[in-house]
């Protein structure tokens, strides 16, 4: 486990998520929007909206209509903005327009589920999270790493084997080990640099 971690640190030492932000309120709308989307098409969607609404208040101001106009490309768009304009309002409410530490305070918020919690308790907070999303999950499976038949299965074992000095990163590493290399239709299993650690029973052969 150690080594496995080991090699995936030394290819990015500073693993970080390939959504666009410059605060903890960014991060957090992104992460809401980046459900059932790519981080590509929110990358493009936030950086038309965060230069005109990157507070709580500012996008409170654009109101629910405004903020569709900025995110109408994104997947299930008019669900998402609803519940940005809510969470918007609750931490202008009780939280002075700061996003919260606590896991139970960001789960509390509208359209924010424990994966998103995880993302930002790890991105913004420091802590040693692990955000089990498609990628992970299929990761974690098929390598034989942390097999769960749900999120929280594969989470809960990740929690458990992954050695104290690389469960900052993991979250990070793992994410994007299965969306450039162990990728759901055709894992690149030749230039895999764990390959010889992986307990996969098909793998690809170099073309």
């Amino acid at each position: 486990m150690r080594e496995l971690f080991a090699r995936l640190a030394e290819l990015d030492p500073a693993p970080t998520t390939e959504l666009e932000y410059a605060t903890p309120f960014e991060l957090l709308v992104a992460v809401v929007l980046s459900a059932q989307a790519t981080d590509v098409g929110v990358n493009k969607a936030t950086r038309r909206l965060y230069p005109v609404a990157n507070t709580p208040q500012a996008i409170l101001a654009l109101g629910e209509d405004g903020l569709k106009r900025y995110i109408s490309t994104i997947g299930l768009f008019n669900a998402k903005a609803r519940n940005v304009i809510a969470l918007c309002r609750i931490l202008v409410d009780d939280y002075d327009g700061e996003v919260p530490r606590s896991r139970e305070a960001l789960e509390a918020l509208p359209g924010v589920g424990r994966k998103t919690a995880n993302v930002v308790l790890n991105t913004v907070f420091g802590e040693g999270t692990i955000a089990v999303d498609t990628h992970i999950f299929r990761v974690a499976n098929r390598t034989g790493l942390a097999p769960g038949t749900d999120v929280r299965a594969v989470e809960d074992g990740l929690m458990r084997v992954v050695p104290e000095e690389f469960l900052l990163g993991a979250h990070h590493w793992l994410i994007l080990h299965g969306r450039y290399v162990c990728k759901a239709r055709k894992p690149d299993c030749p230039h895999c640099v764990i390959r010889d650690l992986c307990r996969y029973p098909d793998k690809t052969p170099a073309d």
